[in-house]
């Protein structure tokens, strides 16, 4: 059973905070493009440059990442065929300052194929990366520059973060795992 720990207004404003923290750290935002992770990545980095839209007036394109095939681990799911449904990110990334979207930072297994993946389709100036909510348990040296809630788990646990856009409603959630 989930224990809800964060609820739809709580999550907006660790959203909001983040905004601000990326604005703060991103004078001058025109070097600036979000790019979610998929799948729930996208949905937050979209608010977050909405956000960004409603406080510094700036348009900041915002774009979607599929690591599927730079995972490390996705044949162990028991198949060889990984399903891809593509990337799209709608302005050229080279030489520009991206922050990196996604709902949890566990192992840094998906951030890394993320930055594998990103290199592919150009070279940035910077990665930055954004999470609503850093687990802990890192397998690789890979830490997030804006973290939403930082919740200790066990091995056993699970976060599970839901958005609208979804899940029909928005929550972080902690649950166990047998």
């Amino acid at each position: 059973m989930a224990k809800e720990l964060v609820d739809g207004v709580g999550m907006q404003r660790v959203l909001t905070r983040i905004t601000y923290e990326i604005i703060e750290k991103n004078k001058g935002l025109g070097d600036i493009v979000i790019i979610g992770i998929k799948t729930r990545g996208i949905y937050l980095a979209r608010r977050i440059a909405k956000r960004i839209k409603q406080l510094e007036d700036v348009d900041v394109p915002v774009g979607e990442l599929d690591i599927t095939l730079y995972r490390d681990d996705y044949h162990k799911a028991g198949t060889d065929e990984a399903q891809f449904h593509g990337s799209d990110i709608p302005v050229d990334i080279k030489d520009k300052n991206i922050v990196l979207v996604d709902d949890v930072l566990f192992t840094g297994r998906t951030t890394r194929a993320a930055m594998d993946a990103l290199m592919k389709i150009g070279r940035p100036q910077k990665i930055a990366l954004a999470v609503l909510v850093d687990r802990g348990h890192r397998e690789l040296p890979i830490r997030a520059d804006f973290v939403g809630k930082n919740i200790p788990t066990s091995l056993h646990e699970q976060i599970k973060v839901s958005v609208e856009e979804v899940d029909g409603s928005d929550s972080i959630a902690i649950e166990n795992i047998k």
